[in-house]
C-alpha cells in the first residue's frame, strides 16, 4: 500500500511530530508499505491511506483528502493540543474527528477525553524506544537532572529554573535542559536564567545521539509540561530505567500509570523543589522511581508500536 504521513513538522528538524512521522514511517515500512512524508496532502497526490499527524493543523489536509478520496481511510494521529487544549474551542479539530477512519492517541488516559462518538474508533499506539547501548556523555559533578523539551509556553520550561532557586544551599543538584528555543522570547529568558542561577542551565538544542547520552548519565528525568500527549523523551527516559519526576497531567498518567509516586503539580515550583529534594537525598525513594521505569518499559518496547500499527491496518482492511 502507498501510504503518506502528513506532519506539520518541517524537515530536518528535531520537532515531536518530526521525531513520530519518522519513525512510524519506518515501522510502516518495515510491515511491507511504501511510506512518504509530507507536510501537507497535493491535490492529485495519490495514496491508499492517509496518516495525518495532529488534528488541528493538518485539518485542510484532511478534509481536502476526504473531500476527493471519501472511501479511502484516513488516520488522524492526535497531539496533547489536540486532546487538553484545541479540543472544545477549535471547529477545524472537531472536524478532523469526524472525517477520520480511525483516531490514534499515544497513551491510554487520552481515551477519556474523549467523546464516546470519537473513543470507539480510537487506538492507542505508544511511542516506543531502544534503550541506549553506547557510553553516556561526560559526567559532571552532583546530583544531574535532565530535562528534555524545546521551549515554549505549554512545557514551562523555566518551572525547573524557579525550583532550582528553592533549594537548600547543601544540595548537589544541577539541572539541564536540552531543547531547541521555538519561542524566541523564551530562549532570551531561558539564557539570561542561565548566567545568573548556578542549579540551572539552558544547553540548547542536540542531536538525538548526543541526548541520549546525557540521559544515559542522569540521575533523574524531569517533565514541566503543563500539557502532554504522550512525550517521546519520556519513553527514552522508561526504557533506560531512568527515575522520573513529571507534573501530573493526563499524558503522563497514561505513561507512568496512575501509581507513580514521582508526580508534582503542575506550575508548583515549591512542590517540585520539595520532590527534586527528596529524590537527592533518599535513594530508596530514587530506586523506587527507577523500578517504576523498569516496570513500564515493556509497554514502549518497538515490537508493541510494531504489533498496534499491523493490527490497525488489519481493521481498514489492509494487509
Amino acid at each position: 500500500m502507498k501510504i503518506l504521513i502528513v506532519t506539520p513538522a518541517p524537515a530536518g528538524t528535531r520537532l515531536g511530530n518530526r521525531i513520530t512521522a519518522l519513525r512510524w514511517q519506518r515501522i510502516l515500512r518495515e510491515l511491507g508499505h511504501h511510506v512518504r512524508i509530507a507536510q501537507r496532502w497535493r491535490e492529485g497526490e495519490r495514496c491508499d491511506v492517509l496518516v495525518a499527524l495532529h488534528a488541528t493543523k493538518s485539518a485542510d489536509s484532511i478534509r481536502t483528502f476526504r473531500e476527493r478520496h471519501p472511501r479511502l481511510p484516513v488516520v488522524v494521529a492526535l497531539t496533547g493540543t489536540d486532546i487538553y487544549v484545541d479540543r472544545d474551542r477549535d471547529a477545524r479539530m472537531r472536524r478532523s474527528l469526524e472525517l477520520a477512519t480511525r483516531l490514534v492517541v499515544l497513551q491510554s488516559e487520552a481515551l477519556g477525553a474523549l467523546r464516546s462518538k470519537y473513543r470507539r474508533k480510537a487506538r492507542v499506539i505508544r511511542q516506543s524506544a531502544t534503550p541506549f547501548r553506547g557510553r553516556g556523555g561526560r559526567r559532571r559533578s552532583g546530583f544531574a537532572v535532565v530535562a528534555l523539551a524545546h521551549l515554549r509556553a505549554i512545557k514551562n520550561p523555566l518551572l525547573a529554573a524557579r525550583a532550582a532557586r528553592l533549594l537548600p544551599d547543601d544540595s548537589q543538584i544541577r539541572i539541564e535542559h536540552y531543547g531547541s528555543a521555538l519561542d524566541p522570547a523564551l530562549g532570551r529568558e531561558a539564557r539570561r536564567e542561565s548566567g545568573r542561577n548556578s542549579r540551572w542551565r539552558w544547553r540548547g538544542e542536540r542531536s538525538h545521539t548526543e541526548a541520549l547520552r546525557v540521559l544515559a548519565n542522569a540521575d533523574a528525568f524531569l517533565e514541566t509540561s503543563n500539557s502532554e500527549g504522550g512525550s517521546t523523551a519520556m519513553s527514552e527516559a522508561i526504557v533506560r530505567g531512568v527515575p522520573i519526576l513529571s507534573t501530573r497531567t493526563p499524558g503522563a498518567l497514561g505513561m507512568l500509570g496512575r501509581g507513580h509516586r514521582g508526580f508534582f503539580p503542575p506550575g508548583d515550583a515549591r512542590a517540585l523543589a520539595d520532590l527534586l529534594r527528596r529524590c537527592e537525598r533518599d535513594a530508596a525513594f530514587r530506586r523506587g522511581l527507577a523500578a517504576a521505569s523498569r516496570k513500564r518499559a515493556p509497554l514502549f518496547a518497538p515490537a508493541k508500536e510494531c504489533a498496534a500499527w499491523r493490527a490497525l491496518l488489519r481493521e481498514l482492511g489492509l494487509r
